[in-house]
């Protein structure tokens, strides 16, 4: 139950918040809404013991924030989308929150699949569109258990559109061909984008995945894929008949480059080596050779550890 009894906050000659009363019962999903400036964030500031109030009280469970037993376990927030690291999936996201918390980093993936997300392997941080939350990610046809490397279908590229005031959510198919770990620059996370770059990828099953979740060479195929959610279009960079494409990592060009203007690289398997070759490509040339390759004097088995960072865009 959360309770918010006359409550108020001035900053000089502001009021934020005047003498605003509302409960919410449990089980309750509630919409909080106005325009900025309304105190919508200043009440839950408040209510999260971030702001001290000029009057009034705000409770969870009749109880102040600070006053309860276990806060974090009790209630989960995020005020502001730059609480999110770029380079960090939501798993991990959750998984940090988690172990702040005291709590064990499996749960994430368990909650995950109560409320049926476990069968979404890898997506974007989402943005805000106007009251909408856009997601989009990389799908399983249904429910993959990772306990037994098991999954209808392929993995595709789709888009979640989440109308939180209407409680509906629409889906939208991007693109067709199977592939994992999506990414964008990561300037923009958490921000409407227009590029995203992927790895083509073969099903999947027990010789290609771990239950670590780490792929072997044989799940990946010889492309790496652009995709301009604007046009609507998708280019194809494609390697030698036996390379193996890991996940594609953007490099701007400068701090203040667009979005599309600098350098995709990627860690592709070379089979006439045995080992893994780190190649640069021009994002905005992206079907042409590459600009720039490194060999490398070993393979790289694990996406996670060819990538450097979380794969999820």
């Amino acid at each position: 139950m959360i309770t918010i009894d006359h409550l108020t906050k001035r900053y000089r000659n502001i009021t934020a918040v005047d003498g605003l009363s509302f409960e919410v019962g449990p089980g309750r999903v509630t919409g909080f809404l106005g325009p900025n400036g309304a105190g919508k964030t200043t009440t839950l500031r408040m209510l999260l013991g971030l702001a001290r109030p000029d009057g009034g009280t705000a409770a969870i469970d009749g109880a102040r924030h600070r006053d309860l037993p276990h806060p974090a376990r009790t209630v989960g927030a995020a005020l502001d989308n730059d609480t999110f690291h770029p380079g960090r999936s939501a798993i991990e996201h959750l998984r940090v929150a988690a172990t702040a918390a005291g709590i064990s980093r499996r749960r994430p993936a368990q909650v995950l699949g109560v409320v049926g997300l476990c069968a979404d392997r890898h997506r974007r941080v989402a943005y805000d569109d106007c009251g909408r939350v856009v997601v989009d990610l990389v799908r399983c046809a249904g429910a993959y258990d990772v306990s037994t490397l098991t999954g209808p279908g392929p993995l595709t590229l789709d888009r979640w559109i989440i109308d939180l005031a209407a409680g509906k959510v629409a889906q939208q198919r991007l693109d067709d061909c199977p592939q994992e770990f999506p990414r964008t620059d990561e300037r923009v996370a958490g921000q409407p984008h227009r590029y995203g770059y992927s790895a083509v990828i073969d099903a999947l099953g027990h010789a290609t995945i771990s239950p670590g979740s780490n792929f072997a060479d044989e799940a990946f195929s010889n492309a790496l894929l652009k995709h301009d959610l604007t046009a609507g279009t998708v280019q194809a960079h494609e390697l030698g008949p036996d390379a193996t494409a890991r996940e594609a990592v953007f490099a701007p060009a400068a701090p203040g480059a667009a979005e599309d203007e600098g350098n995709v690289m990627a860690f592709i398997h070379n089979p006439d080596r045995g080992a893994a070759d780190l190649v640069v490509l021009a994002a905005q040339d992206f079907t042409a050779g590459p600009i720039a390759g490194v060999h490398l004097p070993t393979r790289i088995r694990s996406a996670s550890t060819a990538a450097g960072s979380p794969t999820s865009r």
